[in-house]
């Protein structure tokens, strides 16, 4: 009984002990990156393929709408770069006020993986989510501690002529880097539409960045947007992400290999999408395999 009283006292000191060890590989793993770097002349990376544990200053918050901000971070020089490939993650860590545990957290960067000096986060509050909440609270100037980087999907070039991107809600993060990493790049000649379902008009996040790719790449890139509860007036299709508006907008030919469907979402809209082990979701009735499609 005593032992089970005693086990919560040191928990804060077991965490610390671990966060300094991790911190003493991370600055360790940093410095050997940017020796290497300075003598290659290439941007040092902010982020390699292991631990970083490094704390970045706030320099500015923007509300977004109701209930997410754009979150701007400096890396540690304006010449770093994230050095992120495609469709990664970072794992993020923070110890609330009144918490007693730490909160660690994935999110998935909105800048550029070769943009210089900083690093963007858009980041949608949850009502009973303190990691979002945390992050929602801070103020420019102060830091947010990035653990290590989470590796996506590994994307190559012109391996499909077409793929389908289907998000919903906060879900659009992974496929808007990956939609800038592909636009972006002059070698890569891929196609891609997007399908984004949201719940109102505010809620579709990056519009004016998806116009503009679709102004830059008229026969390469093309957003669907899906509302199910619009304003009037709204400019945007009411309904859901469903099999008849997929098997509308989707250009690709199912089963012929050449494809690849990504989805992220609230976990309904994922279930629906791809199914489970007992039923086939909608992707599978449309005839795409399940090595067709990729889950974020």
């Amino acid at each position: 009984m005593a032992a089970k009283v005693a086990l919560p006292s040191r928990l804060p000191a077991v965490l610390g002990g671990v966060a300094l060890a991790g911190l003493g590989i991370g600055i360790y793993s940093r410095y050997m990156m940017n020796v290497a770097y300075a003598d290659s002349g290439a941007p040092p990376k902010a982020f390699g393929s292991g631990p970083a544990f490094l704390s970045l200053q706030l320099q500015s918050s923007e509300v977004v709408n109701h209930s997410t901000k754009r979150l701007r971070f400096a890396l540690p020089t304006d010449e770093h770069v994230s050095g992120l490939p495609l469709t990664s993650a970072l794992l993020t860590f923070s110890w609330p006020k009144g918490s007693y545990l730490p909160c660690v957290r994935p999110y998935t960067p909105v800048t550029k993986t070769g943009e210089a000096g900083v690093i963007e986060l858009m980041v949608k509050k949850y009502p009973n989510g303190k990691q979002s909440t945390h992050l929602h609270s801070l103020q420019p100037g102060e830091y947010l501690r990035f653990v290590t980087p989470i590796p996506g999907f590994k994307w190559t070039p012109n391996k499909y002529p077409d793929i389908t991107l289907i998000a919903g809600g906060a879900g659009i993060t992974p496929m808007y880097q990956l939609i800038q990493g592909i636009l972006d790049n002059p070698e890569d000649k891929t196609r891609v539409t997007l399908v984004f379902g949201v719940n109102s008009d505010a809620d579709v996040l990056l519009e004016s960045e998806f116009r503009e790719f679709e102004s830059r790449f008229p026969n390469r890139f093309k957003a669907v947007y899906t509302v199910s509860n619009p304003t009037a007036g709204s400019r945007h299709a009411k309904g859901y992400v469903t099999k008849e508006l997929l098997s509308k907008v989707m250009t690709a030919t199912p089963g012929a290999g050449n494809t690849k469907v990504f989805v992220c979402g609230p976990p309904a809209m994922e279930n629906a999408l791809v199914g489970n082990r007992t039923k086939q979701g909608i992707l599978g009735e449309l005839g795409y395999s399940k090595d067709q499609i990729h889950k974020f």
